[in-house]
């Protein structure tokens, strides 16, 4: 979301603060991005799809008129894909109204239905043009030119996570915001103001901020600006000096953009989880193009992904089966269709990957479905190849992920599986609809519990510090978290590049114990012992066994479980949640100490050596 600069007196026009503001946001959202200004009782607006420079082309092309108020999107596409039509602004009522929007509105469906039997025509997929009709609405019904009051109004009726903005012709020289759940920052100018969903939009210009507090109303003009409650109560923002440079600010402060997708976890796994049930408390998926008599009978489930994504998956693997009674593979992608697969009408495939353009999990898809199989795409990015060539899509929403080693879209990928085989479970009759809603219960307590495991980060750093010259480390797991174990060891490889490996704990005895020796680092992760108790023992005993070697143990273990006190070096502890969902909690210290381990080494962790975001070949 770009800054919106109501300012005439400065130098500076509108529409130049929102192209630059968008530059430095790109790396929040790079679908599409479009501009509206207010000039000369009218709206202007500019709008297109793909990366910046297709809006500043659009704009040499079709310049819009000098104004001093106006708003800025560059989207990440979540309701509807990347097209012109679902591109930011909306502008609706006869072009008298625009409006953006950062989030996800659950209840979205029920709203447009309503609007569209009052006679609103809808152009484009998104729940934000249904926002903006609602607040078009709520507007002209009050009747008294009260844009504030419209946004509180509507801003009540809305359901989820939302930051919106708007502008209205009535109001050539205001901007009026809202926010639920999803960031909105307040930058205070000489003459000029500005908003934001965070700092970097406006570094340039101020260095003065006000963070708007949970549902909060912001009204701002050149002069000043006023905060509310939805209820229309005067309320307070939270003032601060911004210290950070421009290039610290893209990172929200943080050194690197890993150690910021790290901290956002808790909001990424809380978004996908949005709006996923229907009224009556059925879960429903984002595009399920399979008929339902189709995955009742399915017979078998192969995930296919690369990397942290097949990490992911097998995760997903315990759960699906658990929950649904299907047996369940994990076939790293790019050995898939090379070993003449058994698959087919009955098999569904599921494909993970961020980008949606892995190069070898498409290929894998191409061959699934020529073998008659459906294919359930769970990826990052809306509109991209692998979810459109897919049968079915669930997207995570866990925003744009930068750094190349992935953090956040892997604990998204986790939460999204966990969705599919809830559904299945539903739609096969394996779980009644109350131990469902039992179970996103538990999962939508997690970002507050992940959330707490990242503000205990200071002690896994000061032990990834003292360990920078550690020259192996080895991960041991069982159950889930086995591959919890596999991905903590690939976040060291990728951006610590030191050896590090991931077995089964069950496996030491069958020869990885000879690598055990005086000082050798080995993460445990423990699974809860209100669990299995019988797979807890053992892996206590394997921390026993290995400490008898010399190993310096590092133990990840549930808060309360007091069992592995004696025999660990190092304890992290993460907070109770039931097995399977324990790996939400257990990945977040591994990522956290690969991410300072690596800085401590002076590596640059956003751009390890030989490696891509997107792997678009074979």
């Amino acid at each position: 979301m770009g800054p919106a600069s109501p300012s005439a007196e400065t130098s500076h026009g509108a529409l130049d603060v929102l192209v630059e503001g968008l530059r430095r946001l790109e790396y929040r959202g790079y679908d599409s991005a479009g501009v509206a200004v207010v000039a000369d009782g009218a709206i202007g607006h500019r709008k297109k799809a793909g990366k910046l420079a297709n809006l500043e082309e659009e704009l040499r092309r079709d310049p819009l008129p000098a104004s001093a108020t106006g708003i800025g999107h560059t989207r990440w596409a979540t309701h509807g894909g990347p097209t012109d039509l679902n591109a930011h602004p909306h502008v609706v009522d006869g072009g008298r109204l625009a409006v953006i929007h950062n989030g996800i509105i659950e209840n979205f469906a029920e709203l447009k239905q309503e609007l569209a039997e009052k006679g609103h025509a809808f152009t484009s997929e998104t729940d934000t043009e249904v926002a903006a009709a609602l607040l078009a609405e709520t507007y002209n019904d009050l009747g008294d030119q009260d844009l504030v009051a419209a946004v509180q109004a509507t801003a009540r009726r809305l359901e989820g996570a939302f930051t919106i903005l708007a502008v209205h012709v009535d109001h050539p020289g205001r901007v009026v915001a809202a926010r639920r759940n999803s960031p909105l920052v307040l930058g205070l100018g000489e003459g000029e103001n500005f908003l934001g969903s965070d700092v970097s939009g406006f570094i340039d210009h101020t260095r003065r901020a006000v963070e708007l507090g949970q549902d909060q109303v912001v009204s701002i003009t050149a002069e000043g600006y006023e905060i509310t409650d939805f209820e229309g109560r005067p309320a307070e923002g939270k003032p601060f000096e911004v210290l950070w440079d421009a290039a610290a600010a893209e990172k929200g402060g943080f050194p690197s953009f890993m150690e910021k997708e790290i901290n956002e976890q808790p909001m990424a796994v809380e978004q996908t989880l949005m709006g996923r049930t229907d009224p009556e408390g059925n879960l429903v998926l984002d595009e399920l193009k399979i008929d339902e008599s189709v995955l009742r009978a399915v017979d078998k489930i192969v995930v296919v992904a690369c990397g942290t994504a097949a990490y992911a998956g097998q995760v997903a693997r315990y759960a699906i089966e658990h929950w649904c009674r299907i047996p369940t593979e994990v076939e790293l992608a790019h050995e898939f269709r090379y070993r003449d697969p058994i698959v087919d009408e009955r098999t569904l495939v599921v494909a993970l990957s961020q980008s949606g353009e892995t190069m070898d999990t498409l290929m894998a898809v191409r061959h699934a479905q020529e073998q008659g199989a459906k294919v359930v795409a769970i990826c990052n990015t809306n509109g991209s190849t692998i979810p459109r060539e897919a049968d079915a899509a669930l997207y995570t929403h866990a925003g744009p992920e930068i750094a190349v080693a992935s953090t956040k879209a892997f604990l998204a990928q986790i939460t999204a599986a966990y969705l599919l085989g809830l559904y299945l479970a539903q739609l096969r009759g394996n779980k009644y609809k109350d131990e469902i809603a039992g179970i996103l219960a538990e999962l939508e307590a997690m970002p507050a519990k992940i959330q707490a495991v990242i503000d205990t980060q200071d002690q896994v750093k000061s032990l990834a510090q003292q360990m920078k010259d550690a020259a192996s480390v080895l991960f041991l797991g069982r159950h889930v978290g086995y591959p919890v174990a596999l991905e903590g060891a690939l976040k060291l490889k990728e951006i610590a590049y030191i050896h590090a490996e991931g077995f089964a704990a069950g496996e030491l005895k069958h020869g990885p114990i000879a690598l055990i020796e005086e000082g050798q680092p080995v993460f445990v992760i423990v699974p809860s012992p209100r669990g299995r108790d019988s797979l807890h023992a053992k892996v206590v005993s394997n921390i026993q066994e290995i400490r008898a070697r010399g190993a310096v143990t590092i133990v990840i273990a549930e808060e309360g479980d007091e069992a592995v006190a004696d025999y660990a070096n190092h304890v992290f502890r993460v907070p109770q949640a039931p097995t399977l969902l324990q790996p939400l909690l257990a990945t977040v210290p591994l990522q956290i100490f690969a991410c300072e381990l690596a800085t401590a080494k002076g590596y640059d962790v956003d751009q390890p050596r030989n490696l891509a975001k997107s792997v678009t070949v074979e």
